[in-house]
């Protein structure tokens, strides 16, 4: 039976159960559903490298199709979720790889033999289940934790499958766990397994685990103070330890908001023996000599502090890598993009490199403050150095730029329009770090244009 086939199984199982029912009125009287369009146009100009100049261009339109519905009455309350996602090229650049081609598909369509394909699609379906205030689910999972993230940054979001228990029957405290065992990417249709840089790809010496087990929780201590703790492990790969902490202070007429975020990560299974790495169970990094690739050893250390005043918000924050691996993290290893949670986490890069250290700063304004509701501004800084690599530390910076607007009222109350501006330029290029880390300099511009459309 496959995946699909299992999942819709166990959401007509939940649908027998509840038409057998005598009083599911919950769960249509509760089910919501809308659909959200999104119009996404990339353009990332890659500044140097051996195919200099590179152009990656693509337009397309998106749609996801949500559906949730409520519970069935009872002790036991069952429903099912659905999600559906279909993404249409508009434009999808060159044919990747043809000489004399300089501008190629990105990353927001699957190839087709080398052009970015007409259009994709899927369908994920949740089974869900209540007692009192917990919460169980089994199917296609969108998690946003801190050991593990999907990511929504292109045309359509990525999506995990797996079972996912959530709670909140002790007040101001909120239990997750669960185990991932796919996943899907934000350009593609088919599940795969997850591993992490330096084993990722689709070659025949990648490696890679469908387990990737999780949970923690968030206690809201005060009214002001959050402090949280996560466990993370991807069998045969890494164990991860996350701690954080979140206070909003008022100090004069404004608010400081701190953000500390804390990682250990050590290996797991075969990346913790010899044989398992020599077998290709490895991690990107820098551990001497000639060695990029070897056991996960790594810890984070961030803090972030932003001031909100009126509509300002300004920020200032530092994080430091320790250990001789990147950060890890769960990754597909086919440019189709995942997202950490990392205070350093970028529209370009993670800073997530052995040994890195990452000076943030950042400032954001809303015009609501000025008679304009909607309208958003922000800039963010990242500057890097002590990166590990055989040539000796190197360093990298991006700055970002993003401005939008949200009509409040009317119409087309909800459309969004938005425009993000990158540009990264890296000490980790082909040409003075081979054999090692590598990173071409880029400039980026994205265009979106987004509105949601309630159904239910």
């Amino acid at each position: 039976m496959t995946r699909n086939t299992l999942a819709l199984a166990i959401a007509a199982s939940s649908l027998g159960i509840i038409t057998q029912s005598a009083n599911a009125g919950g769960f249509i009287e509760d089910s919501k559903a809308n659909l959200t369009l999104r119009n996404f146009y990339i353009n990332t100009d890659n500044r140097n490298g051996s195919a200099s100049p590179s152009k990656q261009e693509e337009w397309g339109q998106g749609f996801m199709l949500n559906y949730a519905s409520g519970f069935t009455a009872g002790t036991v309350g069952f429903g099912v979720d659905a999600l559906g996602l279909l993404g249409v090229r508009l434009d999808g650049g060159g044919k990747a790889g043809k000489p004399g081609i300089d501008r190629q598909p990105g990353t927001i369509f699957p190839l087709d033999d080398g052009h970015a394909a007409d259009e994709f699609s899927s369908l994920g379906l949740t089974a869900k289940a209540k007692v009192s205030k917990t919460e169980f689910r089994y199917g296609t999972l969108q998690p946003k934790l801190p050991v593990v993230v999907y990511n929504d940054a292109r045309l359509l979001p990525m999506t995990y499958e797996g079972g996912q228990a959530t709670s909140t029957d002790i007040d101001n405290l909120t239990l997750t766990g669960g185990q991932l065992t796919h996943t899907k990417g934000r350009n593609s249709t088919d599940w795969r397994s997850m591993s992490i840089a330096g084993a990722n790809g689709s070659g025949p010496n990648s490696r890679d685990s469908n387990k990737f087990y999780f949970a923690g929780g968030d206690y809201k201590a005060t009214k002001n103070l959050t402090l949280s703790y996560y466990y993370g492990e991807l069998e045969n790969f890494y164990k991860q330890n996350y701690l954080g902490l979140v206070h909003n202070w008022g100090i004069g007429p404004g608010t400081l908001k701190s953000d500390i975020r804390v990682f250990y990560s050590d290996s797991d299974g075969k990346n913790s023996s010899a044989s398992g790495r020599a077998d290709g169970y490895v991690s990107s990094g820098y551990y001497g000599g000639n060695q990029v690739k070897g056991e996960v050893d790594n810890n984070v250390y961030s803090g972030m502090f932003s001031y909100a005043l009126g509509g300002h918000s300004i920020g200032a924050g530092y994080q430091v890598l320790t250990g001789d691996s990147d950060f890890p993290y769960l990754n597909r290893g086919d440019g189709e993009g995942t997202s950490t949670y990392l205070i350093s986490d970028a529209q370009l890069l993670k800073f997530n490199r052995a040994g890195e250290r990452t000076w943030i700063g950042r400032y954001a304004y809303d015009f609501a403050d000025i008679g304009v509701p909607g309208l958003t501004f922000s800039v963010l800084y990242l500057n890097a150095d002590d990166i590990k690599t055989k040539q000796g530390d190197q360093g990298e910076w991006e700055r970002d730029i993003a401005l939008g607007y949200v009509i409040p009222e009317g119409a087309l109350k909800g459309l969004g329009l938005a425009w993000k501006n990158a540009t990264m330029r890296s000490g980790l290029s082909a040409a003075s770090t081979p054999g090692s880390a590598s990173q071409r300099d880029q400039d980026e511009n994205r265009l979106i244009v987004s509105y949601t459309i309630p159904l239910l």
